[in-house]
């Protein structure tokens, strides 16, 4: 029923007012830029600045970063030879002991070491660097057979006999000889 003066009883809303801006479109941060009507500028360029008058120093390592694997090679053979120097004394010393064939094979840790480091120096190498140890190392190891091989036939016409033990030092001198060739021969091929 309605109330007597006539007028309609006024009811509270908990919604709030709608206000004129309501109304109109929202803004977006990207609508200008999907608007075909609106004209896009390319921004304005940087300046930088003009070059520096003197170069730049070249940027530098520390010997330890630089040389690890060198260091960490040089220290693993000065172990093997103090390690051989001691064993060679003390199985000297001792020649009828039974126990001279464990001391014999000692030298053998630190050459393991030595052997880890090298490998490891082996696997850090860029593409061209592998391929000038993988060509060095091919040809000192046909070369050290091709050479052991034809000493052996000289040693049945009179020749000394050749100890194994030299044919390591001589594939580590060729694989130097080849590393420096075939080194010189990519620096010489690629010069610019």
């Amino acid at each position: 029923m309605p109330p007597s003066s006539g007028k309609l009883p006024e009811v509270l809303s908990t919604q709030p007012v709608p206000s004129e801006t309501a109304s109109q479109p929202l803004e977006t941060p990207f609508a200008d830029a999907a608007s075909p009507f609106r004209r896009t500028e390319a921004p304005l360029p940087v300046f930088a600045g003009p070059p520096p008058s003197a170069p730049l120093p070249p940027a530098t390592q520390s010997s330890w970063v630089t040389y690890r694997s060198q260091i960490n090679f040089g220290f693993a053979m000065l172990a093997y030879l103090m390690v051989l120097v001691g064993t060679i004394t003390l199985i000297q010393a001792n020649s009828d002991a039974e126990w001279r064939y464990y001391i014999a094979a000692l030298p053998a840790v630190p050459a393991l070491f030595a052997l880890v480091v090298f490998v490891r120096a082996l696997t850090r190498l860029d593409d061209l660097e592998a391929r000038i140890q993988l060509l060095a190392f091919g040809s000192s190891l046909g070369a050290t057979a091709l050479l052991t091989f034809g000493y052996g036939f000289f040693e049945g016409v009179g020749l000394p006999h050749l100890p194994p033990a030299f044919v390591l030092p001589a594939m580590a001198i060729l694989w130097g000889l080849a590393t420096a060739f075939f080194t010189w021969r990519y620096k010489w091929r690629y010069r610019r």
